[in-house]
């Protein structure tokens, strides 16, 4: 399994309506991240579980679902993480 989709495997626990993950790894060739393994990935995430909750918060349900892929498999994520009723325009 490669590690797109080990993420969607892991994210599934948010029950996302709605998930996006762009493989970037190519455009940090050379970097000290890529030299050891981690992939840079770029995260679009729609869940209700989101709601209420502040940026840090959403990040912090991602890392946690994540777990131990942050640890090797995924050098850099850049998350875009809103709840259904968000959008682009007004994400917090």
């Amino acid at each position: 399994m490669n590690t797109i989709d080990l993420i969607h495997e892991r994210l599934a626990v948010l029950k996302p309506t709605a998930i996006t993950v762009i493989d970037d790894s190519a455009l940090h060739a050379g970097h000290a991240g890529s030299r050891s393994g981690g992939g840079h990935y770029r995260l679009t995430i729609v869940s209700p579980q989101f709601a209420q909750r502040s940026t840090m918060q959403k990040h912090r349900l991602v890392y946690d679902a994540l777990g131990s892929l942050m640890q090797r498999e995924i050098h850099a994520l850049s998350i875009d993480a809103r709840c259904p009723d968000e959008t682009p325009a007004n994400s917090s």
